[in-house]
């Protein structure tokens, strides 16, 4: 590994980087404002805060959608601000970037990733890919390079990846479109339904890391504001724990569901393995109350919550970047040669 090297996690909601020898860099939301179709306005958690508050004339974007580059222009000019911020003032020689990158892509998805790093600003050593659930694994303290087998779930933004892993390679994976966001649009219309309350998407997040609960059990309640559906009117409401339950508990049983296909799928072996050891849940909504005991109650084994789900990726790079022994983990990407 060179003097210098980042390891990049472009997730659907945040953009995570971490530098060598110094732990994680930057840790924002992966958007950007832009006036009139040109002039950028904001990046990160500053474009954020103007996020559904924004006049007619800026754009406030995410350029990743399901864990790959959907606006690769955009996403462009935020990779390259955000390694200026990362470095400051210092100009950056050349370095390696290890980028991680989800594992039911298309070749084309992937080769997008390193595309991005090579039209950008930066002085490129060599770039290597990690498959998001290998990163995820290292990240969450796992030894993957042995012959035990791990089974790692990573609950995201847009996607949730259900990954079995074994000697440093992924034996089953499987993605699906549910994740943090399809949540937050089950409390939106749920509200709206219920309370004939209009709430935005920031407000929708909120109601969910505060009160969401993967078991009825609990109860709770939060003040909201929004605008009413009848009279047009702004309006405060209180939402309560049931109301959120009843919102998710159907996206929460397809991510268990998915679970239950690759135990299913799993060879012999490694289902004794998982036995042992339990199975892993990364990602932002992994913080989810309770998800553990339900996990637990439909599958009958033991259920790890990694301490920082939400940053278990790029400390996964960072752990690959650091730790010689780890190389391998990291495939080099080189562009075809057209004869």
């Amino acid at each position: 590994m060179a003097l210098k090297a980042f390891g990049i996690d472009f997730g659907t909601s945040t953009i995570k980087i971490y530098k060598k020898g110094h732990g994680i860099a930057l840790n924002e939301r992966n958007i950007i404002a832009i006036a009139d179709r040109k002039n950028v306005v904001a990046i990160g958690d500053e474009a954020y805060d103007m996020y559904e508050k924004a006049p007619a004339n800026i754009s406030v974007t995410y350029p990743v959608r399901n864990g790959v580059i959907a606006d690769v222009a955009n996403m462009l000019t935020l990779m390259n601000q955000f390694m200026q911020r990362v470095n400051g003032s210092k100009r950056l020689g050349a370095a390696d970037y290890i980028l991680a990158v989800p594992t039911d892509i298309t070749e084309v998805e992937r080769r997008s990733f390193y595309e991005l790093i090579m039209s950008s600003n930066l002085k490129v050593g060599h770039i290597k890919i990690v498959e998001k659930p290998v990163a995820d694994a290292v990240g969450a303290g796992l030894d993957v390079m042995t012959a035990k087998g791990v089974m790692v779930v990573d609950i995201g933004a847009d996607t949730t990846e259900i990954s079995i892993l074994s000697l440093g390679g992924i034996v089953l994976s499987k993605l699906i479109p549910v994740g943090g966001n399809k949540l937050d649009e089950a409390i939106k219309n749920t509200v709206k339904r219920k309370y004939n309350l209009y709430i935005g998407d920031k407000t929708a997040e909120g109601i969910k890391k505060k009160l969401a609960c993967a078991v009825p059990q609990v109860e709770g309640s939060v003040k909201v504001y929004g605008r009413d559906m009848v009279t047009g009117l702004p309006k405060e409401m209180e939402v309560t724990s049931d109301t959120v339950y009843e919102s998710i508990q159907e996206y929460l049983y397809a991510i268990i569901d998915s679970i239950k296909i690759i135990l299913e799928r799993t060879p012999p072996e490694i289902s004794s393995d998982i036995i042992d050891s339990g199975i892993y849940v990364t990602g932002g909504s992994a913080k989810i109350f309770s998800l553990d005991e339900l996990i637990h109650q439909e599958t009958e084994l033991k259920v790890n919550i990694c301490p920082d789900s939400a940053s278990t990726v790029v400390n996964g790079l960072g752990g690959i970047i650091e730790d010689h022994k780890l190389s391998a983990l990291a495939d080099s990407l080189r562009p075809k040669t057209f004869v």
